[in-house]
């Protein structure tokens, strides 16, 4: 019998496929990709047409951790760095993203990191 987490993890990783084949970013519009650890969340804006990485934003970024007052709790801490990459987005003339929930639900840290970035100014 697998382990449960094993489960977790292989279920996520067939749904994260699923989504990866319906959207795809590109220089106008690049793909929101969002990666949620245990402690920390990190997001990045990707191109998929030439395969690079425009920017990111994570919650280990200097900006949340220099500014004095940290955010209460993992769902706070999401939308500071919703609204941070949001931030660099407008400073790169981006405005319209597609969002990549990469298989987690939308819901909690995920959806608390959307709002944060579509309170920044992105458009999805």
């Amino acid at each position: 019998m697998k382990e449960k987490s094993t489960i977790r993890a292989a279920s996520r990783t067939r749904r994260r496929k699923h989504i990866r084949k319906k959207i795809v970013g590109s220089a106008e519009r690049p793909r929101l990709c969002v990666y949620r650890g245990s402690r920390n969340i990190y997001a990045q804006l990707v191109d998929d047409v030439s395969g690079t990485c425009i920017l990111g934003a994570s919650s280990l970024s200097k900006e949340i951790k220099d500014a004095g007052s940290t955010p209460k709790g993992k769902c706070e801490l999401s939308k500071t760095v919703g609204k941070l990459l949001a931030a660099r987005a407008k400073a790169k003339q981006i405005e319209k993203v597609v969002f990549d929930r990469s298989g987690y639900l939308y819901h909690g840290r995920v959806k608390a990191l959307a709002e944060g970035a579509r309170a920044g100014g992105l458009q999805f």
